[in-house]
């Protein structure tokens, strides 16, 4: 059964923290994900979701910008989980329309037991409500972090990662987490690169029924895992990288997240040259294969002082430590390139 699946794992570690500067050093010093009981307890959302979700809905509304919100909406029958068809397209719709016209929808099907899965992600606090993240926010000190808000009903995210760090706070509803370490990939099935969910490779293994001849590693991915239940005004803290399947477990669930990366943002996204990476190697001879991987050690991943101790320091341009300018020279020039 699913449920022995989640009650066998190992629980997170939990911790409390006091104040903005226990938890600036916590995010300094944590290299695995943990759970912060009560971080967000003292925050209005926490409090209105308490009450009932109508009145979290309320709350949230008064907010809002008179904007259309996109939307996801799944089919009854899905159990909640947001994820491909049969053929591989979406089993999902995606609409827009305005927030009160969303949550009707939301409160028309929260007292059914089976209903369709209705769930907002990842939309900008800034950008679409007034004052809604003031009330509500956490200290992060000087990082700048992008901060979202995630809506919606009873809905099961395929594991995933995501690039920069997360803190992830629960405002209304439970959630429930289960994380696997950056190096489990090859046993979670990724799926397809270019056509996903939500922008990133997910797992195809369903962990509410998995298919162990199917995906046979799954149970080694499951020996490195970890399972966490969250309550509103819990969080947990996600470092880059670590996959997470997401669940929120009520008929209506809010959570606020934070992403941020300690790498400048004139950086370029590793997850773009991994894909002009497969374009432009992946097919290739495996001689040559062979030596395009020398090439990346020599200049990306070994990168000692031997790259560039022959050239004069005033013309190592790309290879001296990137800059905003030398980054700026690099994306125009892949741009020339890749617009030839």
């Amino acid at each position: 059964m699913a449920e022995d699946i989640f009650a066998a794992l190992p629980r997170l570690p939990e911790v409390t923290v006091d104040g903005p500067s226990a938890l600036d050093a916590l995010l300094r010093e944590r290299t695995d994900p943990v759970v912060i009981r009560g971080l967000v307890d003292d925050w209005p959302l926490v409090a209105a979701g308490r009450q009932s979700g109508a009145d979290a809905r309320d709350y949230i509304v008064r907010h809002a910008r008179d904007l259309p919100f996109t939307v996801s909406v799944g089919a009854s029958q899905s159990g909640g989980r947001l994820f491909y068809d049969d053929k591989l397209g979406m089993n999902f719709q995606t609409l827009r329309a305005k927030l009160p016209e969303i949550f009707a929808q939301i409160a028309a099907g929260e007292d059914k037991a089976v209903a369709p899965p209705i769930y907002l992600a990842s939309i900008d606090l800034a950008e679409f409500f007034t004052g809604l993240h003031e009330a509500n926010h956490v200290d992060l000190g000087e990082r700048t972090a992008l901060a979202s808000i995630w809506m919606g009903t009873r809905t099961r995210i395929a594991a995933h990662n995501d690039v920069p760090h997360n803190l992830a706070c629960v405002a209304v509803g439970r959630r429930r987490f289960t994380v696997f370490p950056r190096e489990q990939f090859r046993n979670l099935y990724l799926g397809p690169v270019d056509n996903t969910p939500a922008g990133r490779a997910v797992s195809m293994v369903d962990f509410h029924a998995p298919d162990f001849d199917r995906h046979p590693r799954f149970r080694e991915a499951l020996s490195h895992g970890a399972v966490a239940d969250l309550a509103a005004g819990d969080a947990i803290y996600m470092p880059s990288l670590w996959w997470h399947h997401v669940e929120g477990l009520d008929p209506f669930n809010v959570l606020v997240n934070y992403w941020w990366r300690e790498t400048p943002r004139w950086l370029g996204q590793p997850q773009d040259a991994l894909n002009h990476t497969m374009l432009a190697i992946r097919d290739l001879p495996d001689d040559e294969k062979r030596h395009w991987r020398e090439m990346f050690d020599y200049y990306v991943f070994d990168n000692d002082a031997g790259v560039t101790a022959h050239i004069p320091e005033a013309a190592r341009s790309v290879l001296a430590p990137m800059t905003p300018e030398s980054a700026g020279r690099i994306r125009a020039f892949l741009l020339r390139a890749l617009s030839r």
